[in-house]
């Protein structure tokens, strides 16, 4: 007996068709459900052309500029209060916004949906060549497209003075933490982004909802997210405040251990346990 008869029955509330239909479609999707809405998602992009990834995540890397110019001027136009992070951090999500309604590739987001095909995949050694591929194209390109916004506004008029001191602020925020603190941030910005994704799909009319609220989060803890602080960190480069190498050893390695171990440890292989568990127990009854 299937495990929704089983529930059924273990009922004694005897209900017509129509409500039984309607019993179904107010119920949450199961989790195998939102695993294979998010696996398929992560299968069609490994199969998209490099250069079309490549176009997509230099997008996303301009677009996460967004969130350095919202954070920054709305911190540079409210008062110096202890209430004005919790504001200001819904500057923040702005960049996410624009990056994951347009449908642009940011990595945050393939660490959880690029790995679902590997690990339901029997062809691991492709796949995982898929993978790396992946994130090879899609993290160097949002990299470049981030390095462009911070030096186009760290050198061109588009902020008055003010504006453009409170992002050298913000981008030596990110910088200051220890390389293990940064890590450890790195791992909580990652499982929470890759979390988002899972949520995405059936969220529906709420999706803006969701990406404000979860990247508000991310931004309101200061945890570390490789694209946003990179925007942020490498304006602190442009400005001549901080050295490449400094921001590559001190900044980017251990935000980008942390979003990948967050992504796909505490994440995608949790996720996947339970589908499997799930599957097991389904072929038990």
């Amino acid at each position: 007996m299937a495990l929704s008869d089983e529930v059924k029955a273990g009922s004694t509330v005897e209900l017509t068709e129509e409500e039984e239909r309607e019993v179904e479609e107010r119920s949450p999707p199961r989790a195998v459900v939102v695993f294979e809405t998010v696996r398929r998602e992560g299968e069609l992009e490994l199969r998209r052309p490099a250069l079309s990834l490549a176009a997509s995540g230099y997008a996303a890397g301009l677009s996460m500029g967004a969130s350095l110019a919202g954070e920054g001027l709305l911190r540079a136009m409210l008062p110096d209060a202890k209430w004005r992070p919790l504001v200001d951090s819904f500057g923040y999500s702005l960049g996410f916004v624009f990056v994951i309604l347009g449908r642009q590739q940011l990595f945050t987001e393939n660490t959880l949906t690029a790995i679902l095909p590997l690990l339901d995949n029997p062809e691991k050694l492709k796949t995982l060549w898929r993978v790396m591929r992946l994130w090879a194209v899609v993290l160097a390109t949002n990299l470049l497209g981030a390095a462009c916004f911070a030096v186009a506004i760290a050198h061109l008029p588009f902020f008055s003075d003010a504006v453009r001191t409170t992002f050298l602020q913000l981008g030596q925020e990110a910088a200051a933490p220890s390389f293990i603190t940064i890590l450890i941030r790195g791992v909580a910005a990652g499982y929470l982004i890759a979390l988002m994704v899972w949520l995405l799909p059936f969220s529906d009319v709420m999706r803006p909802f969701v990406i404000i609220l979860v990247t508000w989060a991310v931004g309101v803890a200061s945890f570390s997210h490789i694209i946003a602080g990179s925007v942020e960190v490498l304006y602190v480069v442009a400005s001549g405040h901080l050295s490449g190498a400094a921001y590559l050893q001190s900044y980017l390695l251990p935000v980008f251990i942390g979003n990948v171990i967050g992504g796909t440890s505490l994440v995608a292989l949790l996720n996947y346990g339970q589908i499997v568990a799930e599957g097991n127990e389904s072929r038990q009854s």
